[in-house]
């Protein structure tokens, strides 16, 4: 199908990447770094017929995979490591929810026990995994007015929830916040 569109438009494949050119591309997707000199003789010179396999089976069981991947994930649910706003205050256990997502990358956790990690992870096994309720930007100057304060309260609500639908269901409630 697409080799005749591309026929049709005149144009050919791309010809085959040669092996340091297909070594380093599988490097920068899976670890999101090239290889080491070391590491790019090592496949260059490797002479077994399954040696792609092996070295795609390499990367993945690398601590790298699940760094990599993760930060897409830690992004999605806006994770830092300080609380945001005009204070910045670290938050020094943070790290436990980046870490657990790490190793559910790394273990190949399965999506569905990944949500309710994040969702229940006090009921599952995996208490690391509810940081991610709490890993996104939190107001720490407070208001001596009451109203305010609850205002402020309300608003993080607001985020953890938008952040939830956003996350786990690829769409936003946000506005609800206001037209309820």
């Amino acid at each position: 199908f697409i080799l005749r569109g591309l026929e049709k438009a005149g144009l050919k494949p791309t010809p085959e990447a040669d092996r340091r050119r297909l070594i380093r591309r599988v490097f920068f997707t899976l670890h999101g770094l090239l290889p080491t000199p070391e590491q790019m003789q090592r496949y260059v010179e490797d002479e077994r017929e399954d040696w792609y396999a092996s070295m795609v089976e390499d990367l993945l069981a690398s601590p790298r995979y699940g760094e990599r991947w993760a930060r897409h994930w830690l992004d999605i649910v806006r994770y830092a490591e300080t609380t945001g706003f005009e204070t910045n205050v670290p938050r020094p256990n943070a790290y436990h929810y980046r870490d657990y997502v790490i190793r559910a990358f790394n273990k190949d956790r399965p999506y569905d026990q990944f949500i309710l990690d994040q969702i229940a992870g006090d009921y599952t096994g995996q208490d690391p995994a509810t940081g991610f309720l709490v890993a996104g930007a939190h107001d720490t100057v407070s208001s001596p007015d009451p109203v305010l304060t609850a205002m402020q309260r309300s608003n993080e609500l607001a985020d953890m929830v938008n952040i939830t639908s956003t996350a786990f269901m690829g769409l936003t409630v946000a506005c609800a916040q206001c037209h309820h």
